[in-house]
């Protein structure tokens, strides 16, 4: 068989998804800290922060017709492991090969002259932290928030990323799947996303308010 004919042998989500926890409990005896991506149902991510994510992503033209190839990944349950820090992500995803592949995401910091702007734009508007993070803020907030190339979330252009998969593709599987894994990354801690962006979300709310906490914590 040439190697243009060869086709890789059907594998079955069901059969996915039990390799996947397979090796999530043999990961979890070595290192019970790891941090799985596990959903409940079919949306990858629910809040705003990070539907906002995955949004992002979707329309940019770099992405849209690759980034889709991780979904699946993500509903069986194939990111193992992913975290998020400074301007980094890390994490390991199960493909074909019995071994997970490791995938390294960076993202610049946001723009200073863009987060200037942001600032004041929020000045005023923005009442509590609770607030910020739960995604409760004017609708007009939210749309300078996701401005594509000016607000808070990054273009292709900021992202680099690379996966320890032969995969010969622009963005394999295992990338696209941590991609997608970081929106549910925020569902459960928006205030990564500010860590991973570089910026102080403490910095958007009112000036009055964060008076205030400094009182009540003196």
């Amino acid at each position: 068989m040439g190697y243009w004919s060869y086709y890789p042998p059907y594998v079955s989500v069901a059969e996915k998804k039990a390799k996947a926890v397979r090796k999530l409990k043999q990961l979890k005896k070595k290192n019970p800290d790891i941090k799985p991506i596990l959903l409940e149902g079919r949306s990858i991510a629910k809040t705003w922060w990070g539907k906002s994510w995955n949004l992002n992503l979707e329309r940019y033209a770099d992405y849209s017709n690759r980034i889709g190839r991780g979904r699946s990944y993500v509903r069986h349950g194939a990111v193992l492991d992913l975290r998020i820090d400074s301007g980094k992500v890390e994490s390991m995803v199960q493909g074909t090969r019995s071994k997970p592949y490791s995938v390294s995401i960076k993202i610049k910091a946001i723009n200073k002259k863009i987060w200037q702007g942001i600032k004041a734009d929020c000045k005023g508007k923005l009442d509590s932290l609770q607030g910020l993070l739960a995604g409760k803020f004017p609708k007009t907030l939210g749309e300078i928030f996701t401005v594509q190339g000016k607000g808070l979330f990054p273009s292709p252009k900021e992202i680099e990323f690379s996966c320890s998969c032969p995969d010969w593709a622009y963005m394999c599987k295992h990338v696209a799947a941590t991609l997608y894994g970081i929106g549910s990354r925020l569902d459960e801690d928006p205030a990564l996303f500010f860590k991973l962006r570089k910026v102080k979300m403490k910095d958007l709310i009112t000036q009055a308010v964060q008076e205030e906490n400094r009182k009540n914590n003196s």
